[in-house]
């Protein structure tokens, strides 16, 4: 969840806000800026069309910083932590090339893909539904002028889709991660081998390991992405406005991205390690619930062990961030251009 609330909030988050500027700035008598007209030139299809595109070469780019981060995180589990040593991104890339193959980087990196755009879909409809829906609330209905009421609906409506997304393709992100924490040998064969392996060997709910977490980290991924970026957005603008809106766009995502791994990095983990609880045939380690979990890693591994794989999550933000941004604003632009000659 953390990477698509950084690819959300660079995204769909800058979309939402420029309409809660736009709302609140823009009189009625005034003619919108051209970038907002260019912007409404653009249908449903070719924006889903655009950010998943983007969002799939963000994630190929840095699966490799991906893959580490999972490696990191799940050490843990099934290995006597008083032997394992401290994390070293070299030595494990070294270990990876090694022992798998330059390829091995990118295991999991297609159903990353095929996770992409049926999320992103999900959760761009399921936004505007929900959009919809809270400014129908009695409440809310008489002050849709407010810039306050504006960023509340993004914050609920924003929330409610993201849950609404990770459950509907929650199974893919689950084969995702046992596909990628796999070292020497290899149980899941590929992505129908896993799902039907999975569902014959844990059931259904099987698919669903780790959802509590996942469902639990989505508000605060979203409030923190969301608040710092705007924060750090209006600061800038006020301080430099004559500075490049893709600078700050990018270095304001890549902070934003920063702040809400640290923030939610310890429940990624947890949430990690439990789509892995009985992978492969193992045992299950913990059998404790989240918070049965949290202690029982705290207990074990210390603080540190909460943050295990931290440091190639902070890699991978800024490129990340940086390439989806720029491929998403280079293909909505070729879309538009498109939609002009049609």
């Amino acid at each position: 969840m953390q990477t698509e609330a950084r690819v959300g909030m660079v995204v769909e988050g800058q979309r939402a806000l420029n309409t809660v500027h736009g709302s609140v700035a823009v009189p009625q008598s005034t003619p919108p800026p051209p970038q907002s007209l260019q912007q409404s030139q653009i249908g449903t299809l070719s924006q889903l069309l655009a950010g998943g595109v983007a969002g799939a070469l963000s994630k190929t780019c840095t699966a490799p910083l991906a893959r580490l981060t999972i490696l990191f995180q799940v050490q843990g589990m099934h290995s006597d932590v008083a032997t394992l040593s401290k994390p070293s991104i070299w030595r494990e890339a070294s270990r990876i090339v090694g022992e798998e193959g330059f390829r091995a980087f990118w295991k999991g990196n297609l159903v990353t893909i095929a996770h992409r755009l049926p999320y992103s879909s999900v959760n761009f409809y399921a936004y505007e539904h929900y959009k919809k829906l809270l400014q129908m609330v009695p409440g809310l209905k008489n002050h849709r002028e407010s810039m306050s009421t504006n960023l509340c609906v993004h914050f609920v409506g924003g929330g409610m889709a993201g849950i609404t997304a990770a459950t509907a393709t929650y199974p893919l992100d689950l084969v995702r991660t046992r596909l990628a924490a796999q070292t020497n040998m290899i149980y899941y064969r590929g992505i129908g081998h896993a799902l039907r392996t999975i569902t014959s060997e844990e059931g259904i709910l099987g698919l669903y390991k780790g959802l509590g977490a996942t469902l639990l980290g989505v508000g605060p991924n979203i409030a923190l992405s969301f608040s710092v970026y705007e924060s750090l957005r209006s600061y800038w603008q006020l301080h430099r406005p004559h500075d490049s809106p893709v600078l700050v766009s990018l270095a304001c995502g890549s902070l934003s991205g920063i702040a809400s791994s640290t923030a939610t990095f310890p429940l990624d983990l947890v949430r990690r390690r439990k789509q892995l609880e009985g992978a492969g045939g193992r045992a299950r380690v913990y059998k404790t619930g989240l918070l049965g979990t949290f202690k029982h890693i705290f207990r074990t591994e210390g603080l540190r062990g909460l943050y295990r794989g931290i440091l190639p999550e902070y890699y991978k933000v800024v490129p990340g961030v940086g390439i989806c941004f720029m491929t998403y604003e280079t293909l909505k632009m070729l879309l538009a251009d498109d939609d002009d000659n049609l």
